[in-house]
């Protein structure tokens, strides 16, 4: 399977695994527990950023500088990405260099809902 395909398999299995009626499913910030209606319109907003995969160059401490795929369109601030050599997505943030890997990694959308 293609690197797109492959990233799109594992957004629909997470989307289709996300329960936000279930128990303590998700924590956030301090550990304290969101509500399930805070969980449903995270899940809609992350539908709506979704676009389809595409190579982007990312920037990573130390100065180094590779490919990656861009999951979610950028907010101004903000874009979720697919990290292949580590099969997790990361939040990046965007400057004037292209996007930044700013160190918060795991499943799409807990990147997503951190901002």
């Amino acid at each position: 399977m293609n690197m797109p395909g492959h990233i799109k398999v594992l957004l629909s299995d997470e989307i289709r695994a996300y329960d936000p009626d279930g128990p303590a499913t998700r924590k956030v910030g301090q550990g304290e527990p969101m509500s399930p209606d805070w969980h449903r319109q995270t899940i809609m907003d992350f539908l709506e950023a979704l676009i389809e995969p595409q190579e982007t160059e990312v920037l990573f401490s130390g100065g180094a500088s590779l490919m990656c795929w861009s999951v979610t369109r950028s907010n101004g601030a903000y874009r979720v990405i697919y990290i292949p050599w580590t099969g997790h997505f990361s939040l990046a943030v965007e400057s004037r260099y292209g996007p930044v890997d700013i160190g918060v990694h795991g499943d799409a959308m807990g990147c997503f809902g951190s901002v």
